[in-house]
């Protein structure tokens, strides 16, 4: 149930709709515990937070607080020599923890399932239904967003 309610936090950007995405969620996996196949129960009841998530905010946000994944969306170049080098000893919580919530939802959601709650490739890849090279596409980019904008946060005058 931790990992169900942290996926929801993530995905959902607070606590008060994170609780409702889990709750939700926790009650779809009850009802539907039949079709569970006793395979991975950790990745089935992320699966089921996952789509209660994106069933919530298609029903509560307004279309345009979503970007759309496309080839152009993530061609990020970086021009800032910094952005490659911030030093994981100058980082704070806080600023990751920024740096995460201002990931694309599609971005975020990777890097939540793989670094902090360790699914393999294959796992995230049956979770959120996409071939695993689009995990793997999403989770460097995802890594190269958050490089840069802590270089931002950690360098704010540096404007090479």
């Amino acid at each position: 149930m931790d990992a169900a309610y942290n996926l929801a936090r993530w995905l959902a950007g607070n606590d008060h709709d994170a609780q409702d995405v889990a709750q939700e969620a926790s009650l779809r996996a009850f009802r539907f515990f039949g079709s569970f196949r006793g395979e991975n129960a950790r990745a089935w009841l992320l699966t089921i937070v996952r789509n209660t998530f994106y069933t919530w905010l298609r029903k509560n946000r307004p279309p345009g607080n979503t970007v759309e994944i496309n080839d152009e969306t993530l061609d990020i170049e970086d021009s800032s020599a910094n952005a490659e080098t911030v030093s994981p000893q100058f980082a704070d919580s806080d600023a990751v923890r920024r740096a995460i919530g201002d990931l694309p939802v599609e971005f975020r959601e990777i890097v939540i399932l793989r670094e902090m709650e360790g699914l393999s490739y294959k796992e995230i890849a049956e979770l959120a239904e996409v071939p695993i090279g689009t995990v793997m596409s999403r989770l460097a980019r995802a890594r190269k967003l958050l490089r840069k904008s802590l270089a931002a946060a950690f360098n704010p005058g540096d404007k090479r």
